[in-house]
């Protein structure tokens, strides 16, 4: 949810930088200093380079605004999956 006089654009995430900033490039190739806000903080949200986010900015400076949710078409960040077992796959065949 935008607050009153923002708006959201869509990022990914290039750098990680002290204290929960990130630089992120916008989508029209713009460079924008963002910081966490505080929900996801308080969540533990991890944001790494590479993420997609969804960023809040105001019409006053451009050059600023405050990472609101990390978009999941990343992946998780466990382990990757193991592939299928071989006894999976030979009972698939003998159907």
């Amino acid at each position: 949810m935008v607050h009153q006089g923002s708006f959201e654009v869509e990022g990914v995430v290039k750098e990680s930088l002290p204290n929960t900033l990130f630089r992120v490039e916008l989508s029209d190739g713009n460079i924008v200093l963002c910081h966490l806000s505080g929900k996801m903080r308080v969540n533990f949200i991890k944001i790494l380079p590479g993420d997609k986010v969804r960023i809040e900015m105001t019409p006053y400076d451009k050059t600023k605004g405050r990472i609101t949710y990390r978009e999941t078409g990343r992946g998780s960040y466990g382990p990757p999956p193991l592939p299928p077992s071989p006894k999976a796959e030979e009972t698939k065949k003998g159907s």
